[in-house]
Formats: C-alpha cells, sequence, structure tokens
C-alpha cells in the first residue's frame, strides 16, 4: 500500500469539510427533511447519516433511497423544506443521474457530492462538492456528507459535537493510512487461511453494517465474484444463524456504537459454534486525533480500510484484480 496515495487523495475533502458544515447550518432553518439518494457504497454511507441523524436529532425527519425507486415512488413530500443529497463516486450513475434529472423543477434544495466537476452529476444539483482524483472515494465522500449532516444538526438542534466532528474528519486520512498498514500482516494470513472459500458471511450492526454490505457486496460480490452475504445482526438470530456449523466462515463487525450489544450476542454465539471465525472490532484501533465523541461515527470507515487490505490480498491469491468485471460497464443491464 502507499500512505501517500491514501492521505494526499482526501486531501480536497479535508479542505471542503468547513464549506460543507457551513452549507449545512445555512440550509439548516429552511429544511425539515433529508432524503439520501444513491447506490452502492454511497448508499451505505448514507446508512450510517440516517442512524446518527435519528440517534441525535428530534426534529429532522430522514429516509434513504435507491435513485431507481426514488423515482419510481415519487415521495410526495418533495417540497421546498426537503433536502435531497444525492452521491455518485463517477458521477455519472445512470440511476443517479436519473434522479438528479427527475428533481430538476422540483422545489426541493438538492446537493451532490462526487469526483469530478466534469462528471454529469456536478452539474445537476444546486450545490456540488468535489473530492477529486482519489484512490478513497467511499471515505472521501463520507467526509463531505458528514461535514454537512453535522452542520444540519449543529444549527437545527444545537447539537454539540460540530468542532469535535470537523477536527476528527480532518484527521481521518492518517487513521485511515494507518488501519490500513497495521492490518496488513493479519489480512495476509486471514486472506491466505480463507483463499479456496467462495462463501463468506459478515455480520454488523448500526452503522457498521456500511463496511459489511461495502466490503461482502461492493467489493467481494462485484469484483471477486464471491458468495459474500452481509447479515444484520438485529436478524441474525432470525434466520441467518442456522447456517452456521463448525466450518461456516464469518467475519463480524464491531463498533462503538449504541448497536454493539447486539454485535456482542451474535460473537458469544459465533464462538461456541464455528471454528472458522474473523472479528473486526474498531474498540482494537488507536484512531489517533479522532474525538472519544466521534470515534463511533468513524469507527465503519476504519474497520472498512482495515478489511480493504484483506479483499486486495484476497485479490493476489485469485490471480483476479479489483478491476475485473464480468456484466458492469460490458454489456446492456
Amino acid at each position: 500500500m502507499n500512505r501517500r496515495l491514501i492521505v494526499d487523495g482526501l486531501a480536497q475533502s479535508v479542505d471542503a469539510l468547513a464549506e460543507a458544515a457551513s452549507l449545512g447550518r445555512t440550509l439548516a432553518p429552511d429544511i425539515d427533511r433529508i432524503y439520501f439518494v444513491a447506490h452502492g457504497s454511497a448508499n451505505r454511507a448514507m446508512q450510517g447519516f440516517q442512524y446518527w441523524i435519528e440517534h441525535f436529532s428530534p426534529s429532522i425527519e430522514v429516509r434513504r433511497y435507491f435513485p431507481s425507486e426514488f423515482i419510481a415512488q415519487d415521495p410526495v413530500r418533495l417540497d421546498a423544506r426537503t433536502l435531497v443529497v444525492l452521491a455518485s463516486k463517477s458521477g455519472t450513475t445512470p440511476e443517479t443521474v436519473a434522479a438528479a434529472e427527475y428533481l430538476k423543477g422540483r422545489p426541493c434544495l438538492t446537493v451532490g457530492f462526487t469526483l469530478s466537476g466534469e462528471a454529469p452529476l456536478a452539474k445537476l444539483t444546486q450545490r456540488t462538492f468535489l473530492a477529486g482524483e482519489t484512490s478513497e472515494s467511499f471515505v472521501a465522500l463520507f467526509m463531505m456528507m458528514q461535514a454537512l449532516v453535522g452542520g444540519l444538526m449543529a444549527e437545527k438542534d444545537a447539537w454539540p459535537l460540530l468542532d469535535d466532528l470537523l477536527a476528527s474528519l480532518a484527521a481521518l486520512p492518517d487513521v485511515i493510512a494507518d488501519a490500513a498498514e497495521g492490518n496488513d500482516a493479519r489480512a495476509l494470513a486471514d486472506a491466505r487461511t480463507f483463499q479456496h472459500d467462495r462463501n463468506l458471511y459478515h455480520v454488523a450492526s448500526g452503522p457498521g453494517f456500511t463496511p459489511a454490505y461495502v466490503f461482502g457486496v461492493c467489493i467481494l460480490m462485484e469484483m471477486l465474484w464471491m458468495h459474500s452475504y452481509p447479515i444484520e445482526a438485529a436478524e441474525f438470530f432470525h434466520g441467518p444463524f442456522e447456517i452456521v456449523d463448525e466450518n461456516t466462515p464469518l467475519i463480524l463487525i464491531l463498533g462503538e456504537d449504541p448497536s454493539r450489544p447486539l454485535m456482542e450476542r451474535v460473537q458469544r454465539f459465533c464462538q461456541k459454534h464455528t471454528q472458522r471465525l474473523m472479528i473486526y472490532d474498531s474498540l482494537d484501533m488507536e484512531m489517533r486525533g479522532i474525538a472519544p465523541s466521534i470515534r463511533p461515527i468513524v469507527a465503519p470507515y476504519v474497520l472498512q480500510a482495515a478489511l480493504k487490505r484483506l479483499s486486495e490480498h484476497l485479490s493476489d491469491l485469485h490471480g483476479q484484480p479489483l478491476s475485473t468485471r464480468r456484466y458492469m460497464w460490458k454489456t446492456e443491464y
């Protein structure tokens, strides 16, 4: 891995934090609800925003949509007091661009997040934040969107953690690099242990489901064609736990948010019933420069950085580059 590539690639997002938080403060008096609209990893980052808004804010209504569902459902509450946040790494995701087009002429406010100002999405929203060229687009978009959300809650609900949030987000690039470096040896060992498995299950709770989904679906399924399935801890004992035996490979992802006890219950069960268990716990991460109050918010992204090294080692062992696709961008679908 290249530490400078990670840190330098997130510099533009760090530079945008204050502006995003300021926009959130500016918009706060004029909105009652936020609709998050994206596909893939950006949608799962939005799942975390939804969790924390519902946890912290007594006044903001929040919804999260896949763009194609959003258009089909045609929510009736798209009024002048609705903020729609759209995100796409490439800014060319057809469904997300279509959602932005669908919103043109609607009274709602729109803010877009992408990498390049030349992308179609960047030209369709009222305000746009750009991450620039980066190998860490998932983290980059999270940082800017989280700053916007923090500013909204600070202004609308007197949320007291905005200063801690902005300082911690500015420190996050180095923390991400630390997590990738620090987990490299373990990731290689885990990859060697599990390299012949084609089925792999990931269990997480609350905001921790973000890396469980991104790692399991957006990387292992999409790029390595593994049968990789993320499971929410709250549902684990309502069906999925019946597939667990001593040979079932599982990754457990534990964060520091209020849902952690759900995962601790899953961990106790799995430690009794399978010998093939990987546990990724954010409490094991140092997170230098991250305020204690903000650790639960950024923990999923630190764990994702560690898991990313596992996927890169699996890619090497499988002889299948992470750029490999069977259908995506290659055929009509």
